[in-house]
């Protein structure tokens, strides 16, 4: 039996292996990941959620409001789900979700969208618990999954190395530390790509951060209004966008890992979280994928049966940066963004490994499986969503094409 099959067996039995011993399984990698995953999600995919706010023409008390809900929401899911599974769920807020909401949030009074976010849970968690979604998960070859998470990683691969053009001690400093650490402690690999680029930065002047005082957040009650103008305008788009552009892959990851998740709990669970904080202003709370990857594959732990402890100290991170709202994202937003690409970088390169070798290894669906990369890493987006979804279609409709035996009909009498 090949050590993937041990892997896969092991994973797929972790949730039956007893309650979780967090001190006996912590460790200081599958912390770090955690805590890299959270980064990330700060760094970048936060400033789309402002953003659409701004464009909302939301008060201050509104974006904190917002901020808050969909932080509390993802550390609740990612600690919860993590415990009960012993599997490192990793869950964020809909980013191309957000991105919609950009261009249509404005033209609905709030209490409408509030409204039209409500319905998107509820329909979300009913997708969930019904099966429907993981009936349709189940249908697609191991090898397009694998490609799929190959190609969404492909760019922050690359990042690792375009970040040297515009800050090349800080991004060039991680990359070195981590092969050098990787050689001699690999467990603490990405931990030391990290202290090392913060020493960098710090040393080139790139480091700003300044926070002047500590302020808990304070979350604010909206209630919420039907109307059909945003059902069709904003709950439409919001449930497409979020259950094939964050939903689809986040799974895909979980599998492409060796795990085996319940589809209803976790989508069924992150719709009903949604729903329940949408008029605190929560948009969507969702499976991840990119973070998500951080957090499944080996840098975070070799073992996959301890690496649920990435998905509980995720949680965490998510909560104590809720509590305080807008003071910690502004510490997030100082890091300087070559610091972010390369860490994150780096920390994915196991992952974007394990994705190519999956996508590759079975002849039958290689072709298939490259065409799902080469679209998913193009980064192509069509009606708002996302090129993981396109990426998939287009590998499954390549199978088809390729794969599937046309019925042949018996011959006449």
């Amino acid at each position: 039996m090949s050590a993937d099959t041990h892997e896969a067996a092991a994973t797929a039995t972790v949730a039956s292996a007893g309650k979780p011993h967090l001190r006996r399984d912590s460790s200081v990698s599958a912390v770090l990941a955690g805590l890299v995953a959270v980064l990330v999600s700060y760094s970048g995919p936060l400033v789309i959620v402002l953003s659409a706010a701004a464009a909302g023409h939301l008060t201050q008390a509104r974006t904190g409001s917002w901020v808050w809900a969909i932080s509390i929401g993802s550390g609740l899911t990612c600690l919860g789900l993590s415990l009960y599974t012993r599997m490192p769920i990793i869950t964020a807020w809909s980013t191309p979700g957000a991105a919609l909401l950009v261009t249509s949030l404005g033209s609905y009074p709030y209490p409408e969208a509030i409204g039209a976010f409500v319905v998107t849970g509820v329909l979300i968690a009913l997708i969930g618990v019904t099966g429907v979604f993981g009936r349709l998960m189940r249908q697609v070859p191991s090898a397009i999954v694998s490609a799929m998470l190959a190609g969404i990683l492909f760019s922050f691969g690359t990042s690792v190395f375009t970040s040297v053009k515009t800050g090349p001690w800080t991004a060039g400093g991680v990359l070195i530390a981590y092969l050098l650490a990787k050689r001699f402690v690999p467990r603490y690999a990405v931990l030391a790509a990290l202290v090392v680029g913060v020493g960098c930065a710090a040393a080139s002047s790139r480091l700003h951060v300044h926070v002047d005082s500590f302020e808990f957040a304070r979350p604010e009650w909206t209630t919420p209004h039907l109307s059909a103008a945003a059902l069709i305008g904003i709950t439409v788009p919001l449930l497409v966008a979020t259950l094939a552009s964050q939903n689809a892959p986040g799974m895909g990851v979980l599998a492409a890992s060796g795990y085996a998740p319940s589809d209803r709990l976790l989508i069924g669970s992150t719709g009903a979280m949604s729903a329940v904080l949408a008029p605190f202003g929560s948009h969507a709370v969702n499976l991840a994928a990119i973070t998500a990857a951080i957090c499944t594959g080996p840098e975070a732990h070799h073992d996959p049966r301890r690496r649920y402890v990435a998905g509980v100290s995720c949680g965490v991170f998510y909560l104590i940066v809720g509590m305080f709202g807008s003071t910690l994202v502004a510490v997030f937003a100082g890091l300087p963004k070559e610091l972010v690409a390369a860490v994150a970088g780096v920390a994915l390169f196991g992952a974007l490994a394990s994705g190519l070798t999956g996508a590759m290894a079975d002849p039958q669906h290689r072709e298939s499986a490259l065409i799902t990369f080469l679209a998913t890493a193009s980064g192509v987006t069509l009606w708002g969503i996302g090129s993981a979804f396109w990426g998939l279609i287009a590998g499954v409709l390549a199978h088809v094409v390729l794969s599937v035996r046309p019925i042949r009909r018996a011959p006449r009498p």
